[in-house]
């Protein structure tokens, strides 16, 4: 979501907000007139607005006939969108990327909610996972009767938008809505349910279903069909050579996640620390990928666990954001060294996989000799880091299972009880506050495998989650806007200690007789 665009058509000015976030943290302020000064001026002053885009799909480029009413489905240009006329006049600096982050700090009055989720598409009868044929009528249905416009990849329809929602698809055509930037879980909720109305409007038609659930229960990678966008190609001819699981990751799995906002650095460094101390709480709470290829895998949350051993240097716990250093500036440093993905210039993806976005700043990327990254790149970088929380100009909660509509409306309600109140953020850094980091990469590696009922301390992970999910409740009182019923169904797993995913076990082992076909219906939306 949220990506800065850059566009070759008319010239914008960057807010003069833009980097009013103070670090109170280090004590001191951001230089924001210089760092404005030499983003305009290496970026030409070609800045539009500041959208929410898709976490995987970082920006759209422009609108052909921007002047067209509703109704006209426009075509959108596939991102990411650096156009050649988009050029960088001289070398950003580390300057320039920790004001890039900072840019995202704003007042409390303006913190909004932005909810992803993904689903699997399947033929209703086969169950079979839905071509790129099949998801281009979808696509097109939804376009027409709903008013979406087309987001194209050369002559391939890879995705919606509609105001600032857009609708993407993941590697093996799992299905995203990336959601508008909303004030209360009320408009979070009204937003799913509508998309989830339109998307079975047309569904039904051409007889497809959709899944909600973590992990693809029943077909294996042979069997999971590839889209035609080409970062995917890149990424899927790299996942093998840095961990055994990146390819479940990209075709087999679905997630929901929340984007949040901060007010400053300090801020910014409170609510990483909680994200990832309690991220495998919420892995808990929301863990629903229990089969493979149609039996046990001897997970809650495969999903999770498959994150593991994607690539290493791209995911994790993070260990650095506990210490006493952690700011905007460690986070840029630690994204650098990220091995980079790719470049994409004169309408084309450049494979740059393990090379370095140093490298890249001085001109020397192999791969695209005397090239010099603009901050669309940098954005472009930013969204192919893949760790627990992930920092953009606001900050992502990736920890939770794909599931049904009501835990869709859950995730954001979890998070935002504790993030978005200063009295439940401050308990729960209270309670995190001597958690090792053994301890928190140890919570990490088990929830998936024994969720609620991982021992911790003197106790039960299920006990911690008791207590995170009244702050929660209690957050989401003192806000006001009457939310808490959101949190109903993580409110019964905790008393129940039951996750999503040994409910479905239990059907497995009994009512269904250990065949996973059901679970097709039972989590269909």
């Amino acid at each position: 979501m949220m990506a800065l665009v850059f566009q070759t058509g008319p010239s914008y000015n960057i807010s003069s907000k833009i980097a009013q976030c103070k670090s109170e943290y280090n004590v001191e302020e951001i230089n924001l007139s210089k760092s404005k000064a030499s983003i305009i001026k290496k970026i030409g002053a070609n800045f539009s607005s500041i959208i929410w885009s898709s976490k995987r799909t970082p920006g759209i480029s422009h609108l052909d006939g921007v002047g067209c009413k509703r109704g006209c489905n426009l075509i959108v240009a596939a991102s990411p969108p650096t156009e050649d006329a988009v050029i960088a006049t001289e070398p950003l600096t580390k300057e320039d990327l920790v004001g890039y982050l900072a840019s995202g700090c704003k007042p409390k009055e303006k913190w909004r909610i932005g909810t992803e989720h993904e689903k699997f598409g399947f033929e209703i009868g086969t169950l079979r996972p839905l071509n790129y044929e099949q998801i281009t009528h979808l696509l097109n249905g939804l376009a027409e009767r709903f008013d979406w416009d087309k987001i194209m990849e050369g002559d391939h329809i890879i995705g919606l938008k509609q105001g600032k929602q857009n609708i993407s698809l993941e590697p093996g055509g799992q299905f995203e809505l990336s959601g508008a930037p909303v004030e209360t879980l009320h408009q979070t909720c009204a937003e799913v349910n509508s998309h989830l109305y339109q998307v079975k409007a047309v569904a039904e038609e051409m007889r497809f279903g959709f899944l909600g659930i973590g992990f693809q229960p029943k077909w294996g990678l042979k069997d999971i069909p590839v889209m035609p966008k080409a970062r995917y190609a890149i990424m899927r001819n790299y996942m093998p050579k840095v961990g055994s699981l990146g390819l479940d990751m990209m075709f087999r799995t679905c997630t929901v996640q929340v984007n949040l906002d901060f007010s400053s650095e300090l801020d910014m460094i409170r609510k990483f620390r909680v994200g990832l101390a309690l991220q495998p709480i919420a892995t808990a709470l929301f863990a629903n990928s229990p089969f493979t290829e149609g039996k046990p895998n001897g997970y809650l949350s495969m999903r999770s666990h498959i994150w593991t051993d994607t690539d290493n240097n791209r995911a994790g716990m993070l260990p650095f954001v506990f210490d006493d250093s952690f700011g905007f500036e460690q986070y840029v440093d630690y994204a650098l060294d990220v091995p980079m993905y790719f470049v994409y210039r004169k309408k084309k993806y450049i494979d740059c996989t393990g090379m370095s976005f140093r490298d890249f700043m001085a001109g020397k990327l192999p791969a695209a000799p005397g090239e010099l990254p603009t901050l669309n790149d940098w954005e472009n970088h930013l969204t192919t880091i893949f760790p627990e929380v992930r920092l953009k100009r606001y900050m992502e909660m990736r920890g939770a299972d794909g599931g049904p509509w009501r835990r869709l409306c859950a995730l954001p309600a979890f998070w935002v009880g504790l993030l978005y109140d200063d009295v439940s953020l401050q308990s729960v850094l209270d309670i995190i506050a001597d958690w090792t980091a053994e301890e928190r990469q140890m919570l990490r590696n088990k929830v998936p495998i024994t969720g609620l009922k991982t021992p911790f301390r003197d106790g039960l992970v299920r006990h911690v989650a008791e207590e995170v999910v009244k702050l929660a409740k209690d957050g989401l009182e003192r806000r006001g806007y009457k939310e808490t019923g959101f949190l109903n169904e993580v409110t019964e797993v905790v008393r129940t200690g039951i996750t999503p995913a040994e409910k479905l076990l239990e059907l497995y082992h009994g009512k269904w007789g250990q065949w996973v076909d059901p679970v097709f219906e039972e989590l269909l939306y």
